[in-house]
């Protein structure tokens, strides 16, 4: 099966990038409970045990039922018998070295030099963090989560295209397919596109039209609800009329530089780079077309949840190994002082990036190493010392609190809890249905500043909530089981 996949990959190939792919995780960091984590964990840890999340699981299971990625998870750790933390950690370490792996065969077939191949995975894995655009995604994420799978697959798909091995591309884009209900489809219409160009050669414009105005058709979508419309406020980057001008540069300037590009790989006849550099102005034109349409008028706000901008994600990386390839082709050469002085200023930028995000956590969380941080130490409390069924009210913006680091409760306690204003609204975003219940839930605890024991009593009554997490320094009558510098876990009377 690996040999179908990847080809005939030396493991000398594989040897030299593992220590490129532990730099770029130190310079990355690691998180394996953040951010998206907490919509994407919770489906793996309740494959794992049954039991958990009696309440609220409708906001994590609607992404789950969508994608095989927490069914391949869980089913590693129960195969290796690996702690959950162990298994996270080295799937995420092997999705960096994969997508490492996939920009040294991409670029192998755009420059014929080994300078320029390092130059491009050198290039990728520094600037994993870097932002793609206004899409609020990274090139990898700092935590283990479907994108992440489905963007080495994506890279993989590409090159065995431009090989034309048909039969490996569409397995990858399978792949990518199973992990991600939406990632694969960027780079399945990149490779069509690629093949459509190729096959009508000089009428490809015409055809390339035809397909644009396709898209500019789009009927009438339903209409949002007032619940799913709080919601969709909340992501403003779903709407390209929001972002600000910077990021829209992050849109124009790479379709420039992929013009560049192809011209620079046509005069030394590089045919899959230009090839390739033809294309990406091509593709960038449609979506960005697609997004205009479906972003801008405001009865197809429902339709902005498929972000046709995310196909800058695999622009991205294709844009920086063409980059890397030609620094290192050009600048770079074979001296090792410019290499050094580039990339060492350049992962200490982006390190020092990832440590105003995450300012409160060790930059990279090592499974079975105690967490730093107090929000993580009491949400790991409280999956060691309260009942599985316990349903847990929090402040619905607790992640964007300072020093909170934005831990997921759900995923890291492993407790059910009401619905927050973060996470859960960008799956209420995703899945208009449970709008309603999302903003009854994100209400009911609002203004949660003012909140003192008889509206957390109104919490129990009502949702179920036996337990609560608040600030320090906490508020009077409450039964506090644990505290630290930061917060109090407390019980609901």
């Amino acid at each position: 099966m690996s040999e179908i996949l990847f080809g005939k990959h030396k493991a000398r190939d594989i040897l030299w990038l593992l220590p490129l792919a532990a730099g770029a995780l130190l310079v990355q960091g690691y998180h394996p409970f953040a951010e998206d984590a907490e919509i994407y964990l919770p489906g793996v840890e309740r494959i794992l045990h049954p039991g958990l999340f009696p309440e609220g699981r409708e906001f994590f299971l609607s992404h789950a039922s969508l994608t095989f990625f927490p069914n391949l998870i869980a089913f590693s750790l129960r195969l290796t018998r690996l702690p959950l933390e162990t298994g996270l950690f080295l799937w995420h370490v092997a999705s960096i070295l994969l997508l490492l792996l996939a920009c040294w065969e991409l670029s192998g077939l755009f420059f014929p030099s080994a300078r320029a191949r390092w130059g491009a995975v050198c290039l990728i894995a520094a600037l994993l963090t870097i932002p793609v655009a206004g899409t609020a995604l990274y090139i990898m994420d700092q935590y283990l989560n479907p994108r992440n799978l489905a963007a080495f697959a994506g890279v993989f798909a590409v090159a065995r295209t431009l090989e034309k091995k048909y039969v490996r591309a569409l397995m990858w884009l399978a792949f990518a397919a199973c992990m991600h209900p939406l990632m694969w489809a960027f780079p399945f219409s990149f490779c069509v596109l690629l093949l459509a160009m190729e096959k009508f050669e000089g009428r490809w414009k015409s055809r390339t039209s035809t397909g644009l105005a396709a898209l500019l058709w789009m009927p009438l979508a339903p209409a949002a609800s007032a619940a799913y419309h709080e919601a969709a406020k909340r992501h403003g980057y779903h709407y390209i009329q929001n972002w600000q001008w910077y990021e829209w540069l992050g849109i124009v300037a790479p379709l420039v530089l992929f013009w560049w590009f192809g011209r620079m790989a046509q005069q030394r006849q590089w045919a899959a780079a230009e090839r390739v550099s033809r294309a990406f102005v091509v593709y960038g034109l449609i979506f960005l077309a697609a997004a205009l349409v479906v972003d801008l008028p405001a009865r197809f706000e429902s339709f902005a949840r498929l972000q046709p901008l995310r196909s800058l994600h695999l622009l991205y990386i294709v844009m920086f190994v063409m980059i890397g390839g030609f620094l290192g082709e050009y600048a770079l050469k074979n001296s090792v002082w410019r290499w050094f002085v580039l990339f060492a200023p350049l992962s200490m930028g982006m390190f020092w990036a990832q440590r105003a995000l995450f300012p409160a956590s060790a930059q990279v969380e090592w499974p079975g190493i105690p967490p730093r941080n107090p929000w993580a130490q009491a949400f790991l409390w409280v999956r060691q010392n309260t009942p599985v069924d316990a349903v847990f009210a929090l402040d619905p913006e607790y992640m964007h609190i300072a020093g909170e680091d934005e831990i997921g409760f759900r995923c890291l306690a492993e407790r059910s809890r009401l619905a927050d204003g973060v996470k859960d609204n960008g799956v209420v975003s995703m899945f208009p249905p449970l709008a309603e219940e999302w903003w009854g839930q994100v209400q009911a605890q609002t203004p949660w500043s003012s909140f003192r024991t008889e509206d957390f009593s109104r919490l129990k009554n009502k949702y179920g909530a036996s337990w609560v997490v608040v600030q320090q320094p906490g508020v009077a009558g409450l039964d506090c089981a644990y505290q630290n510098l930061a917060v109090r876990v407390c019980r609901i009377r």
